[in-house]
């Protein structure tokens, strides 16, 4: 903290600010060392950031379910705030997203800090060379306008937080895919435009004790695309743990485990599905982390820490810039002819490796509240231990990528979010009747209860067919031949972990329209077995098989229906197909 204050009073200002004895301390600087900004102080204090200092811009990137509007500050030394113009000059790309649970504000302090030094300090100023730094002071503005000391039960202060949930009361980072929130509408767009290299999600941790300050979570290694892989972990991660040791903030994996305590079975690396932030930005070969302070810890080291990391990011990616530039392009290059894509993970429990972890001996002894034996962490028996740590994962559901999707333009809710994420579409110029592959969902378990807003789908089978299908002037043509294509198959697949059939989307196809009156379709039936001998064939062979089906004259009943003309074939047929021919007839489609 002393550290933060003297530097905040001994600054020289660029030439571009306005007063040089300008007091530029943060509200968490003027503080007692546990205290948070408000929005209103936050947002106040980049308006003045952007005044002083032409190198900085404020602006409202899009409307929040709060009402307020959703804010990105833009760090570049050159004053190029347009991120077609910052793309064409080659540079890197940071975006630094802070508050998206408010009761986790560290992130939103150091950034605060941050900005201001970096275009304060000469030293730090040259770090931006090349680079440009996008700041979201505060993604769940409704939730820091829930102000509270209470909620965060588990926590070490600060005095006055805000609320995990946003003004509708859901976690944002469960909604990167389903964007309920107007929030991740908005988040949707910004990223679309500056396509970041690197993002960074802070937060601050629950779960186990332990002597670390701060874990990460890295985007998972498994998932994101080789060639950036070997950049994260070949350079970009061994520069961030060095730094962050030498700056007295060692980092260890995030702390997730299976058992009564880290040491007791290892650490396993976090899955984050695209329904994460680091899980969404993943899907446009974006390197993410989530940096996680630790809940137990003064306030004031876990805001130093977040500061640290950020400082050690940005200088690895100055550092690193061509490394980094090279690696996204070609895995950017290899997305375009790849041809298979994984939709669902599991651990492979088989690989592991080990690392050092710094934790505390965990023991037993009574509850004062119920008598019962308790956890609890012994902070006079710290420990230095080799343990297990499980990072890698296995595709379970491997799919075909087709040439293209076609999606009936009645979808809307799904299309919208398409455009957000900046995929490219095209529409039928004239009504075309086309022979696709088509998906019946043909088997799905659903999740008891809501799930942010969501009955789950999940283990779902599909039948596959060709069909000439019938498709009208509006509707839509998605190319597979595009930088969107991996998160156009996560999220149109629909047995992906996160596809939009998964969270609900496309429910209304699941039910059955139209049917029948027993006693009217019991003539109809006995008339198609009459006039079909292999459907009696079949309709016997399966009463012998099935005592419970040969029982039941109703489900005989339905059995018929569901094989005759009478049932509707748009019953559980997945509406979004695939075209997996040449190229449409250049008419058909208009961009």
């Amino acid at each position: 903290m002393l550290s933060f204050l003297l530097s905040a009073l001994l600054l020289t200002s660029s030439p571009a600010a306005t007063k040089v004895d300008t007091d530029w301390r943060t509200p968490f600087e003027k503080g007692n060392g546990n205290t948070t900004t408000t929005y209103a102080e936050c947002i106040d204090y980049y308006k003045r950031l952007d005044k002083a200092y032409p190198e900085i811009l404020l602006r409202e990137a899009g409307p929040t379910d709060s009402g307020f509007p959703l804010h990105e500050v833009i760090v570049s030394l050159d004053k190029t705030f347009d991120p077609v113009k910052t793309r064409s000059k080659n540079r890197r790309v940071i975006l630094i997203q802070n508050g998206i649970h408010p009761g986790e504000p560290e992130g939103i302090d150091a950034a605060m800090m941050l900005a201001r030094d970096y275009v304060q300090k000469p030293e730090l100023r040259q770090q931006l060379q090349g680079v440009t730094l996008v700041i979201i002071p505060i993604y769940n503005i409704g939730g820091s306008l829930n102000q509270n000391s209470t909620t965060r039960a588990n926590q070490n202060g600060p005095e006055v937080y805000g609320f995990r949930g946003n003004a509708r009361n859901l976690d944002l980072n469960r909604d990167y895919v389903k964007q309920d929130s107007r929030n991740a509408r908005s988040f949707a767009e910004l990223f679309a435009r500056w396509q970041p290299d690197v993002f960074v999600d802070t937060h601050t941790s629950d779960g186990a004790d332990y002597q670390y300050v701060m874990t990460l979570i890295a985007t998972q290694q498994s998932k994101l695309h080789p060639a950036l892989t070997r950049y994260l972990n070949g350079n970009l991660l061994p520069q961030l743990y060095q730094g962050m040791t030498q700056r007295q903030h060692p980092l260890t994996p995030y702390v997730d485990f299976e058992g009564r305590t880290p040491d007791a079975r290892g650490l396993v690396g976090f899955l984050e599905s695209p329904r994460y932030s680091s899980g969404y930005t993943a899907l446009f070969n974006t390197i993410g982390f989530i940096t996680e302070t630790h809940m137990l810890k003064a306030y004031t080291p876990r805001v130093r820490a977040q500061y640290d990391f950020l400082d050690l990011l940005i200088r690895a990616v100055q550092h690193d810039k061509e490394a980094l530039g090279k690696a996204r392009a070609d895995a950017n290059r290899q997305l375009a002819t790849q041809t298979t894509f994984p939709l669902a993970w599991k651990l492979d429990t088989t690989s592991v490796e080990k690392i050092t972890f710094l934790g505390y001996e965990g023991r037993l002894k009574p509850s004062e509240v119920s008598g019962e034996p308790r956890l609890y962490y012994d902070r006079t028996a710290p420990y230095s231990r080799q343990i297990n740590y499980y990072n890698t994962f296995r595709p379970t559901v491997m799919v075909e990528r087709p040439a293209a999707y076609l999606i009936p333009q009645a979808w809307e809710e799904v299309l919208d979010r398409l455009r957000r994420a900046g995929t490219q579409l095209r529409r039928l110029t004239r009504d075309t009747t086309l022979t696709v592959e088509v998906r019946y969902i043909q088997d799905y378990k659903t999740s008891p209860k809501p799930y942010e807003g969501h009955y789950l789908h999940s283990q779902v089978e599909l039948r596959r067919e060709e069909q000439p299908l019938t498709f009208h002037r509006g509707d839509y043509v998605v190319w597979l031949n595009q930088p969107a294509a991996r998160y156009l198959m996560e999220t149109l697949e629909p047995q992906a972990t996160d596809s939009f059939f998964a969270w609900g989307f496309f429910d209304s196809i699941l039910q059955q329209k139209e049917y029948f009156s027993d006693y009217v379709y019991e003539d109809v039936a006995a008339d198609l077995l009459r006039r079909d001998p292999s459907l009696r064939e079949r309709l016997e062979k399966l009463k012998k098989q099935n005592p419970a089906f040969a029982a039941s004259g109703a489900a005989q009943l339905d059995w018929v229906y569901r094989q005759s003309p009478n049932y509707e074939k748009s019953h559980q047929r997945y509406p979004v197909v695939r075209w997996t021919g040449g190229k449409l007839p250049e008419a058909e489609t208009l961009k």
